[in-house]
């Protein structure tokens, strides 16, 4: 059996699941790309509740896609009969019956929903973009054809999209003025930070991609070799400019000019697109806006939706869209937070007013145990080394498995400290808190870096550390340098990936500082040398924001 045929049957397998779950009418199918029929607007569109389309391109290519439209009578159209209309892109390595259940849920609340299999994707045409100039002009010739061939109305266009999918809402927001709310679930704002923060290549995350990828997709030449370069570390600044193409944040004076009202939600810990990468798309947003941020990985916060079950983010999403394209909306802005281990609910008027005190912690030179003190006296000048390239045990975790874990049962990557071997890891301790805190936001680091090699990878871990020496990661990230003389000190600032946690009573931080990480390409050549240092004149410290 062939690839394509896979496929096909693979479609039609899902298309039985589909008729069992969201049909309470008729399913249709046939060549959507006919004439729109004459009469009222509310008569372009089939009878049908339910229809499997193909909606052709401009150039030629034709995307698969479902459509599902309100039963006559649903509460929700305007005097002509034309109902708020929903654009939802597939997800990553996912076909359009991936949200069978939203678009059932929709029509019935008198939305007309249009899902799509983005291009390069099963049985879609063309090769796959990643959010570039192609697939974007898709996203408005999709709304062309549900203007023209279901009962939608144009003042009232808006997006939801869940990973690939929530890019292509942002990219959509920025170049389709007729989109008046968005929704990007698990999406990202800026792919630069997404895949290369700290100027180190987040390979996990790459990688796992590129598997979903490799069965359900085409590669276009562009896109093969911008994958090929990343893993081997090759035409970087090439690599960097593709992604900055295809980052929402490129574009973020064309979101704000069309005044589009934009949905965010991410997860802590998500393994693909970080969550600080989010906060400051957010944060740089003038329009009406509202982000949501729960512990868990790349989409895992979202699966329970696309089985129907009860889902708090895609009901956020819903009471986004409902807001905007229902009724008058408003401009203003809100943060909600659910906080790590504890699962409490905040909001906030602003991401920035999440955070309302910082605690500068010093880091103090290392005992004869291989442990300094974090958040006492700076002490004199000190170094701490390692052998380079060589891992100590603390690292980010599994892309998807460790992030799911802590959503599920609230198990983060975890290590012992006293066992991390120092030759590997420097560590600082704090002494153990009286009273719980609130950490809310990104952490960040300062130190100095000498070392052997002019390139390297340094990796910081935050941790809370119980009476046992048993340490649960809060946040880490990467900060890689290049070009620096050996041998000779220079200054590292490295910002963790923004949190919320509640560090309990009687706890300790722990910060752990390493040069190697299976989900990232480092650059410390194995067994070189790598020291971390302070000096009376250039403290190394932990700043901390705190609520």
């Amino acid at each position: 059996m062939t690839r394509s045929h896979r496929i096909g049957a693979h479609r039609a397998a899902s298309t039985v699941l589909v008729t069992a779950l969201a049909l309470g009418g008729t399913l249709s199918a046939g060549p959507a790309s006919a004439a729109p029929q004459t009469g009222s607007v509310a008569a372009t569109a089939s009878s049908a509740p339910f229809r499997l389309v193909d909606i052709p391109m401009k150039d030629g290519v034709v995307l698969k896609a479902d459509v599902f439209t309100p039963a006559p009578g649903t509460p929700g159209a305007d005097a002509q009969g034309r109902y708020p209309v929903v654009v939802q892109p597939a997800s990553w390595g996912q076909n359009d019956l991936e949200y069978v259940a939203q678009g059932k849920q929709l029509a019935a609340a008198g939305y007309v929903a249009v899902t799509y299999t983005v291009r390069g994707f099963w049985l879609s045409g063309g090769e796959i973009d990643v959010a570039g100039p192609t697939d974007v002009a898709d996203i408005s010739s999709v709304i062309d054809w549900a203007l023209a061939h279901t009962p939608a109305d144009p003042q009232r266009i808006g997006m939801v999209g869940l990973s690939l999918g929530g890019g292509l809402t942002l990219m959509g927001a920025a170049f389709d003025p007729r989109i008046k709310a968005v929704a990007a679930l698990s999406g990202w704002g800026d792919l630069v930070d997404s895949l290369y923060s700290g100027q180190t290549r987040h390979l996990g995350a790459a990688g796992l991609l590129a598997a979903i990828q490799a069965p359900t997709g085409r590669k276009s030449p562009e896109f093969a070799r911008i994958l090929s370069d990343l893993f081997a570390d090759r035409d970087m600044p090439e690599v960097v400019q593709w992604a900055k193409t295809r980052s929402p944040a490129t574009y973020l004076d064309r979101i704000n000019a069309n005044g589009t009202a934009v949905f965010l939600a991410s997860a802590w810990s998500d393994g693909i697109f970080n969550p600080s990468q989010i906060t400051s798309f957010y944060q740089r947003l003038t329009g009406p806006k509202r982000l949501e941020l729960r512990p868990g990985d790349h989409a895992t916060q979202e699966l329970t939706s696309l089985l129907g079950l009860p889902n708090a983010t895609w009901a956020s999403a819903r009471g986004w869209l409902d807001q905007h394209l229902k009724s008058s909306g408003d401009r203003g802005e809100s943060v909600q937070l659910e906080v790590r281990p504890t699962g409490a609910q905040e909001s906030y008027p602003s991401w920035e007013a999440a955070s309302t005190r910082t605690d500068r912690l010093r880091l103090g030179a290392p005992n004869r145990l291989g442990t300094g003190t974090l958040g006492g006296p700076a002490g004199s000048d000190w170094r701490a080394s390692v052998v380079g390239g060589t891992d100590s045990g603390a690292d980010g975790g599994i892309v998807e498995l460790s992030g799911g874990l802590d959503q599920a049962i609230g198990l983060p990557p975890t290590v012992v400290l006293p066992l991390l071997p120092r030759s590997a890891g420097a560590v600082w301790q704090s002494d153990p808190y009286p009273e719980a805190q609130h950490i809310r936001g990104a952490a960040r680091l300062h130190t100095s870096i000498t070392a052997s090699a002019p390139q390297g990878t340094a990796f910081a871990y935050l941790y809370d550390v119980d009476a046992l020496g048993v340490g649960k990661l809060i946040s880490h990230a990467p900060q890689s340098w290049s070009g620096e003389q050996p041998g000779k000190a220079f200054p590292l600032d490295v910002q963790l990936f923004a949190t919320a946690y509640d560090l309990p009573a009687g706890h300790r931080l722990a910060l752990v500082m390493d040069t190697k990480d299976p989900l990232y390409g480092g650059l410390t050549p194995l067994g070189s040398g790598v020291s971390f240092g302070s000096s009376a004149t250039d403290p190394a410290e932990l700043v901390l924001p705190l609520h």
